[in-house]
């Protein structure tokens, strides 16, 4: 198998998702793929780049938003908005530590996820003030990346107790979604 950029990535997603950030190492990488450490550095120039890699990755499978939203109403476009929020936050869900990921890449290079782009995008279309568009990305993005988070240590708070898993993912799912509607609603209203 040849080396390469896409082969680097996806194992560095198939890592991440088997055993966690803390696993996924350039040195577990080279392992994983049968060549010397610095043979990486052809493909990807630090772990930071890869990084954000990984979280467009993760990222990938969202459907972009419908264009030219300028001309729709509020109410549609805030349905845009929430099913786009909902959907990364299923994305990254099954992934351990993809909040963590997630929030690095957007805090060092939020251009390389083509989710940002489309919550910017809507968020424009939902009238949002050009100069607060940065700060309601942010503030919806830590939403997500935190519940994401909250949900996957809750669960292994829990252990295996499938009864109690159930009730924490219905709360924090709920919360998730209830707090998700009041931010879109009061970035709506918010000059």
């Amino acid at each position: 198998m040849a080396l390469t950029r896409d082969t680097v990535v996806d194992t560095a997603v198939r890592v991440l998702t088997q055993y966690g950030l803390a696993d996924l190492s350039m040195r577990r990488l080279a392992r994983e793929l049968d060549v010397q450490v610095g043979a990486l550095y052809w493909h990807v120039a630090s772990k930071q780049e890869l990084l954000v890699d990984v979280a467009a990755r993760l990222l990938a499978q969202i459907p972009d938003t419908p264009q030219h939203l300028e001309n729709d109403d509020a109410a549609t476009v805030r349905t845009h908005l929430l099913t786009l929020c909902r959907a990364i936050f299923e994305a990254l869900l099954p992934i351990p530590d993809s909040a963590d990921v997630v929030q690095w890449a957007a805090a060092t290079r939020p251009e390389a996820l083509r989710a940002v782009a489309s919550l910017q995008d809507l968020l424009t279309s939902f009238e949002v003030e050009p100069a607060r568009i940065g700060a309601a990305t942010s503030l919806l993005l830590h939403h997500i990346v935190g519940n994401v988070a909250e949900l996957q240590n809750a669960v292994i708070a829990v252990g295996e107790e499938q009864l109690e898993i159930r009730r924490v993912t219905e709360r924090i799912r709920h919360n998730f979604g209830w707090g998700l509607e009041r931010i879109v609603d009061s970035i709506a209203r918010t000059p």
